[in-house]
């Protein structure tokens, strides 16, 4: 399919009804994770809103028979997480980042041109999640850090942003977990005395297991659930609380689903724990001493270039001129849409 920028701009009037924006009845979630916790009906709104904001039925399934990359997905929901992070954004900026990854690539298929189409999507994804939450944006050159792989020029970002927002029917204010974790707190502790921690350490959980594609199977509002009960574990008070209690939360929830989201959060928080208290290998003396009297014996040349991480530069190429202050690789005839010329597939 060809998007000309014609096209896309074509679309920037906003394919909605002006009188569904203005008539309210479709609740608009929060960004403020630490909010008081919304009411019965805003939430039932969330509940009921929330499937038009994951990927299919299948998206999953895709993964586990290899139709879709696994590694490549866990890659860049990584260095999402590690933008997020630099820059200190928000947490719900990484998560609709993953969010418009996860259901762009459950609608369209990527090109397989080594690599540089996913990491395209990544910044387009996170760029249009960071001017959704975010009062400061770093420029688009500035937003591909962090080890990127490839850096693309402004022009060639906004271009896939268009079709990420076309793909995505221009729907960006998305349900997720952090629409409901305030409410599931209150309703755990409903004394108010261990809310704060709740919701901050339940927002931990949900960020750390986000790579997990796992996850894609349960939808917002249980994996919050999960998330508020795994963080409700940390707590003496609340440690035997029984997650099957939490379906009496809000109408909606599946008992099952919680369950099984829940115990897949237990699993992955023993297995961190394992990483974490395993101990450091160190490599012996020896080793260290050869390999510095090998990389001394090596007579001083011209470094060669790796054939596999090189690219040719043709004068349509997206990419921008290296500099110093990251590695910057330079891709032959990688334009996402060229003009009227391109093609997303």
């Amino acid at each position: 399919m060809s998007l000309s920028c014609s096209d896309c701009l074509s679309d920037l009037l906003c394919g909605e009804d002006s009188s569904e924006i203005l008539s309210g009845e479709s609740p608009e979630c929060s960004s403020d994770i630490e909010s008081p916790a919304c009411s019965e009906e805003s939430i039932a709104g969330f509940i009921e809103d929330e499937r038009k904001f994951v990927p299919g039925v299948d998206y999953l399934a895709r993964f586990q028979s290899h139709s879709l990359d696994i590694s490549a997905r866990t890659d860049s929901v990584a260095w999402i997480l590690k933008v997020q992070t630099y820059y200190g954004f928000h947490p719900l900026t990484a998560y609709l980042s993953v969010n418009y990854l996860d259901r762009f690539l459950c609608s369209r298929r990527l090109p397989q041109a080594n690599g540089w189409p996913m990491q395209l999507l990544s910044v387009a994804c996170l760029s249009l999640a960071a001017k959704m939450e975010e009062p400061l944006v770093p420029s688009l050159l500035d937003l591909q850090v962090e080890g990127a792989k490839f850096i693309f020029e402004p022009r060639t970002i906004r271009r896939m942003e268009l079709l990420v927002l076309s793909v995505l029917d221009w729907r960006l204010r998305s349900v997720t977990p952090f629409c409901f974790i305030a409410f599931f707190a209150f309703k755990l502790d409903s004394t108010g005395t261990f809310v704060g921690f709740l919701i901050q350490r339940a927002t931990e959980i949900i960020l750390s297991n986000i790579q997990e594609a796992s996850f894609l199977e349960y939808w917002p509002s249980c994996i919050a659930a999960a998330a508020i009960l795994s963080a409700a574990n940390e707590i003496p008070n609340l440690s035997l609380e029984n997650p099957e209690l939490a379906e009496s939360w809000c109408d909606g929830l599946s008992k099952d689903k919680i369950i099984g989201c829940y115990r897949l959060m237990q699993d992955l928080v023993l297995q961190n724990d394992r990483k974490m208290k395993s101990p450091t290998i160190v490599l012996p003396q020896l080793r260290v001493t050869v390999r510095a009297r090998m990389m001394r014996s090596r007579t001083p040349t011209t470094p060669t270039t790796d054939s596999s991480s090189s690219f040719s530069v043709s004068s349509s190429s997206s990419s921008s001129p290296l500099s110093s202050s990251y590695k910057k690789r330079k891709i032959n005839k990688c334009l996402w849409v060229d003009d009227d010329k391109g093609s997303s597939e």
